[in-house]
């Protein structure tokens, strides 16, 4: 009696578990994080790539190219004035984009400041609480408007607006933070043996806080993208003559029956901009949970 012996084609059998390389398995558990992070390197390539990529001077006036439709000269079309609007749209990414990681940057480190003075120094608690208080009491774009109001438009001027609403989002997470921090066994242990609370601080407490701040930076990021979007859209963000994409919807609503591609894709832009700082928001968030953590 012959027997004869089954044939492998070198595929593992169906019970036998297929491994993943470690990296893969965090990229497959993250799917926000990687999408965000993604989308958002292309939207900022395609801002930093605006004096290679644009296919017209972002100011230059045709008046015989008024309104037209898109086509293979003018890829999103011309506005009112025959500007290129893809010209435009990529070198107003410049503008969002630096609004943002500013916003962010800025906002986060004073708010970690006044955070820290509000959760370690008791007697600063109430005074800089009830400031933050007062400062969240008036809704953010509002109080944007009024300083914008009382400044020269410009950049610079821009994020400043922005950043003083955003400040007592950042101080009351890191109040809260610090609140927790300084009862934990390891503080308490350095104020034990003497260690200067400057260095309890920047050894022991920030070091906690990354995670949380990390994540609430990228939904400042989204803001500031918005606001300034909102404040140059009602006139009072940065100057006409600078290219950002609430100026081109400005400009463009107007025309909106009869060019409706004038503010399709400054819009279409500056959502994919806020999708993506927010997927990445979302994904840092999953990610950097150590109750999640432990599971990959």
């Amino acid at each position: 009696m012959s027997s004869t012996l089954p044939l492998h084609d070198g595929a593992a059998p169906a019970d036998e578990p297929v491994f993943v390389p470690p990296r893969w398995r965090w990229a497959r558990k993250h799917p926000t994080l990687i999408a965000g992070a993604l989308l958002l390197v292309a939207m900022a390539v395609l801002a930093l790539a605006a004096p290679w990529i644009a296919t017209h001077d972002p100011q230059d006036i045709d008046p015989l190219a008024r309104m037209q439709a898109p086509s293979a000269e003018h890829w999103f079309g011309t506005d009112a004035l025959g500007r290129d609007v893809f010209s435009r749209a990529v070198w107003g990414g410049r503008v969002s984009l630096v609004v943002g990681v500013s916003v962010a940057l800025v906002s986060t480190a004073l708010g970690v400041l006044l955070g820290l003075a509000a959760g370690f120094v008791r007697r600063l608690d109430g005074f800089v609480m009830r400031i933050m208080d007062g400062l969240m009491a008036i809704p953010g774009i509002l109080l944007a408007i009024a300083l914008m109001a009382v400044t020269r438009a410009s950049l610079a001027t821009v994020i400043v607006a922005i950043v003083v609403p955003e400040i007592p989002r950042v101080v009351r997470l890191v109040r809260s933070l610090a609140l927790t921090l300084r009862e934990q066994l390891f503080v308490e242990a350095a104020h034990a043996v003497g260690t200067r609370l400057p260095v309890i601080l920047a050894r022991h407490v920030l070091p906690n806080m990354v995670a949380p701040l990390v994540v609430q930076a990228t939904f400042i990021a989204a803001s500031a993208v918005l606001y300034e979007a909102a404040l140059s859209f009602l006139g009072v963000g940065v100057p006409p003559t600078t290219p950002s994409w609430g100026n081109m919807m400005a400009e463009g609503r107007n025309f909106v029956a009869v060019a409706f591609h004038i503010i399709l894709y400054p819009g279409m832009l500056l959502a994919a901009t806020v999708l993506a700082i927010n997927l990445l928001g979302d994904g840092l968030r999953d990610a950097l949970d150590p109750r999640l953590a432990r599971q990959l």
